[in-house]
């Protein structure tokens, strides 16, 4: 079931995008870079518990899965010292290691996969565009969410990050190392995915059924965004032959 503490439902969400499109800029692209959670399948279970496990391990007290649910998209080491208070690298490294011991292995398989997004994600796949993962979280878990929804054939690659990397850091080694071009574009459901594409030149689109805000995302000037997943569709359109 999809968690709706955060103030507002899946629906409402939609709802919202509906009613308030933005102009849709048209920017060709040869591959298209989805964000992971709050894009394509919504982990506020998997890493809410996984969180509070770690917390109760090292002896905070457990937080509300509604105040996680601001965190969820920044990197985990980031998440760790707000909500601790610390700047101590070595307790942040305890409570991510805490953490992975309970994510690998159950926390992973309590993600959900939001509605429409199967079908959307087929259907590009099947329009011969090219997709790709580039997720803050760590790559091989990435891969695990991903097949277990049998979504992991449809993905070029899987980029995942670390304790300490930030995700412009990966869009601009993708750059370097050839993996993506100028052309690619970044879709994600927090301002960091957006930012972390117009750092490197990408062209970027936000997604509001995700655990950022429209105003956080309009704030980032995105190409458009997207109210429900049935719009990805309209990405064939822009596509590079």
């Amino acid at each position: 079931m999809l968690d709706n503490s955060i103030g507002y439902s899946l629906n409402t969400k939609l709802a919202r995008g509906a009613r308030f499109k933005l102009p849709v800029r048209k920017t060709r692209c040869d591959l298209i870079l989805f964000d992971l959670d709050g894009t394509i399948s919504d982990p506020i279970t998997g890493i809410a518990r996984s969180i509070n496990y770690a917390l109760a391990a090292l002896g905070f007290e457990e937080v509300s899965e509604s105040r996680i649910a601001n965190f969820i998209g920044p990197p985990l080491d980031e998440t760790f010292a707000t909500l601790c208070e610390t700047e101590s690298g070595q307790l942040v490294d305890q409570l991510v290691f805490r953490y992975r011991e309970r994510f690998s292995a159950v926390g992973y398989s309590e993600n959900v996969l939001y509605p429409g997004v199967r079908g959307a994600l087929t259907d590009l796949y099947e329009k011969k565009l090219r997709l790709a993962i580039c997720t803050s979280k760590r790559a091989d878990y990435a891969r695990k969410i991903l097949r277990m929804f049998q979504l992991d054939g449809l993905f070029r690659f899987v980029d995942g990050g670390d304790v300490g990397v930030r995700k412009g850091q990966q869009i601009a080694r993708l750059l370097a190392d050839g993996r993506i071009t100028g052309n690619a574009m970044m879709i994600g459901d927090r301002c960091v995915d957006l930012a972390a594409a117009h750092a490197s030149g990408l062209a970027s689109a936000g997604v509001l059924w995700g655990y950022g805000s429209r105003e956080e995302l309009e704030g980032e000037n995105p190409s458009r965004l997207f109210g429900a997943p049935a719009e990805w569709r309209i990405l064939a359109d822009f596509a590079l032959g």
